[in-house]
């Protein structure tokens, strides 16, 4: 997956090197703080909430200027700072390949740190200027709290799959929606992205989630139940539940394919459904 998915990637290569370099920007920490928090910050990653982005905008014939830039690295920081606080609540060691900011400077500086990248994504927001972008993003940033804040009280217990969708929707797909829309938003788009960025992105959850339970089973370990367990109806999960996740993973799959085909054939429409089909289950 990874040589299609940079493929689609370098089409906007230089707008996502834009974004990498805006969200490392100007951070004012003490040393060693800083040099860990830029090496977690630079660790490679995919950034797809910013290409998804830019995929639609330029799918729906907008055009990429310095503002989108800006809004998204404010949402690659929101994203990031999701990552560093929940490496603190799973007591995570190692992120992307090297070692989690908790795990080298503690929680509470790890905490504070994820603080602060919060308020530089809030300083980039505002320098847009645009009230809706504002309430938009404080919007998201509260159903995101409130999807981890769900996750957390259901600990080492098995969910129904209406429970779990909705956690799934707050904690991820609601970032991927913000992206999207923020973005046809600064660019006074007629179109929407509402339908196509809550199915991508609720997807992209269940596709995590399954590896994970097909893999390490961290989340198993830590009492997080997904699609797996619950269609398994058992921590051991089955082959049912496995082919049930993947069913479900390929539904959401096929509602953000059919949320495009209005709009005109283009190498942008065409890279988004290839990087759909690069999300389904071998």
């Amino acid at each position: 997956m990874q040589k299609n998915y940079q493929k689609i990637a370098d089409l906007f290569k230089y707008e996502l090197n834009q974004v990498r370099e805006l969200v490392t920007e100007d951070l004012e920490f003490e040393e060693p703080l800083k040099s860990k928090v830029l090496e977690f910050l630079n660790a490679p990653s995919k950034h797809i909430r910013p290409l998804v982005s830019f995929l639609y905008l330029k799918m729906t014939g907008g055009n990429i200027d310095d503002k989108q830039i800006l809004y998204q690295s404010a949402i690659e920081l929101v994203h990031n700072v999701s990552l560093i606080h929940d490496d603190v609540i799973d007591e995570s060691d190692v992120r992307r390949g090297i070692k989690t900011i908790n795990s080298v400077s503690g929680n509470k500086l790890a905490v504070i740190a994820g603080d602060y990248l919060l308020s530089k994504a809030l300083d980039k927001v505002l320098l847009l200027e645009c009230p809706q972008i504002t309430a938009m993003l404080s919007d998201t940033l509260k159903v995101m709290t409130q999807g981890e804040i769900a996750q957390l009280a259901c600990r080492f217990k098995i969910p129904n799959i209406d429970e779990y969708i909705k956690k799934s929707a707050e904690k991820t797909a609601k970032l991927f929606e913000t992206a999207v829309c923020g973005s046809l938003l600064i660019a006074k788009s007629k179109f929407d992205g509402d339908e196509f960025a809550y199915n991508f992105g609720t997807a992209f959850q269940i596709r995590d989630d399954l590896i994970n339970c097909k893999t390490v089973k961290t989340d198993i370990a830590e009492g997080i139940y997904t699609a797996p367990v619950i269609f398994s109806n058992s921590v051991n999960i089955n082959n049912d539940g496995i082919e049930k996740t993947r069913s479900l993973l390929n539904n959401y799959i096929e509602k953000a394919v059919k949320a495009i085909e209005k709009f005109d054939d283009n190498e942008y429409k065409a890279s988004l459904k290839e990087l759909l089909e690069l999300m389904k289950d071998e």
